[in-house]
């Protein structure tokens, strides 16, 4: 049976639906906070634990915790919005306005969360500051010192640019795209991000970047090729990972790649990391684009197997990607089985398209014979915009009899430091077979 259509010029933005809960913000603290005599000794501990700060829970659960996000103002602070990834309502934003303690300069903002969460923050900070990435609102640029009013139409829209890092916290992950760092927390049982670091001793691969001509897109594309320090007899298995541009030269996923080959928890792998260009290129190739894969299989991988003894066994074949990544590294496996015989999709776009034919590909797996992938999706408890569609995925796989797909569920949003780690347990499981045939 042929795939259904794909729709012509769909919406370019997820379905808009109310948070289903409200963020579980705490009228109190996980900490005792300040009198104005004692905001010096206040900030000097917070410099040496660190923020957030996280505290026991107030109902007593050991799951949980009372976690606290700071922000040390000035005499010209007049509003901070935090925003955890996912943990926050867009139709309400003064729910993520902090509080000042009377008469010092402590900001905070509390939230209940389970223990296991992880995830980036932004701090959008209103004080007489110049814009951090130098930008003024011209609507701003009217008004007194250049901030708009908290009562007027502008300045929820102002807010949103005033991007701020956090001095005390040391842990960061660059924004996709452009803008500063965000700042990242992982409460006590969230699985750690310490794959990711370089280790003494370990030999790393090399991760050059490279231009293939393709005439499938029209025009040529950046590609970083990862290559292994050291190689066993025979060929190497594949990864193609999208967003290339983001985790090869800026996440630095050579160095996952490297501790995982170290540990024995995959062999020796190749990958192939292609760029993604820009917003528009994305949206417009990362869409379930016949294109596209072509791309991906008459023309890339055939590019790296010139350079390097690649398999050509869609069993030691992985194909991921996140978001529209996430959505069309699924599309390939079921397209091009006999490329991609593993997809891992963390945080796919399944909703895709907003309004009419939403939810194509749940469709189009349900309109095609099972083919030989193994799926595995992953998605965060805080995204409940692509809950809904990610769950009934779940049931279609389960109805098209993909028994061994695997969903699970993380504690966290839409986020890079979530998929991070979702990304190396999906590799340990869809290559370590073919580490230990190699041992």
């Amino acid at each position: 049976m042929p795939l259904p259509a794909l729709p012509e010029d769909p919406l370019r933005r997820p379905p808009r639906l109310p948070r289903p809960e409200p963020v579980p913000r705490l009228a109190g603290t996980a900490v005792d906070l300040p009198s104005p005599a004692g905001e010096a000794q206040f900030w000097e501990r917070v410099r040496r634990t660190g923020t957030p700060l996280v505290g026991p829970d107030p109902g007593g659960d050991p799951d949980h915790a009372a976690v606290t996000f700071l922000w040390r103002g000035d005499h010209t602070t007049r509003a901070v919005q935090v925003v955890p990834n996912k943990l926050g309502d867009p139709r309400s934003p003064e729910g993520n306005l902090m509080e000042r303690v009377p008469g010092t300069d402590v900001w905070h903002w509390t939230v209940r969360l389970r223990r296991d969460w992880h995830g980036t923050y932004d701090l959008l900070v209103d004080d007489a500051a110049d814009e951090p990435d130098g930008a003024r609102d011209a609507t701003a640029a009217e008004e007194g010192d250049g901030r708009p009013d908290p009562g007027s139409a502008s300045y929820w829209p102002w807010l949103r640019t005033r991007h701020r890092g956090d001095p005390y916290n040391p842990h960061r992950l660059p924004r996709r795209w452009d803008g500063p760092p965000l700042p990242y927390a992982e409460l006590p049982d969230a699985p750690r991000g310490s794959a990711w670091v370089p280790r003494p001793g370990v030999q790393g691969g090399t991760l050059g970047e490279h231009r293939v001509t393709s005439t499938a897109l029209g025009a040529g594309r950046r590609v970083w090729l990862y290559e292994p320090a050291r190689r066993r007899p025979g060929e190497l298995p594949v990864l193609v990972l999208l967003d290339g541009d983001h985790w090869g030269p800026r996440l630095g996923v050579a160095h996952l790649l490297d501790n995982l080959i170290a540990d024995g928890l995959i062999p020796p792998v190749a990958a192939l990391l292609p760029d993604s260009v820009d917003t528009d290129t994305r949206y417009r190739e990362l869409t379930c684009r016949p294109e596209y894969v072509s791309f991906l299989t008459d023309e890339l991988l055939p590019w790296a197997a010139e350079r390097l003894p690649l398999t050509r066994d869609p069993d030691r074949t992985v194909i991921a990607g996140q978001s529209l990544g996430g959505l069309t590294a699924a599309y390939a496996g079921l397209t091009a089985p006999h490329r991609f015989g593993h997809v891992l999709a963390q945080s796919g776009s399944f909703w895709w398209p907003a309004g009419p034919h939403a939810e194509w590909f749940a469709d189009a797996l349900a309109a095609s014979a099972r083919v030989p992938v193994r799926f595995r999706l992953a998605f965060g408890e805080q995204e409940w915009v692509a809950l809904p569609a990610a769950r009934r995925l779940r049931a279609a796989l389960a109805a098209t009899g993909y028994h061994d797909a695997v969903y699970r569920e993380f504690n966290g949003g839409h986020d890079y430091v979530c998929w991070r780690a979702e990304l190396a347990d999906g590799l340990v499981a869809a290559l370590s077979g073919s580490a230990q045939a190699a041992a």
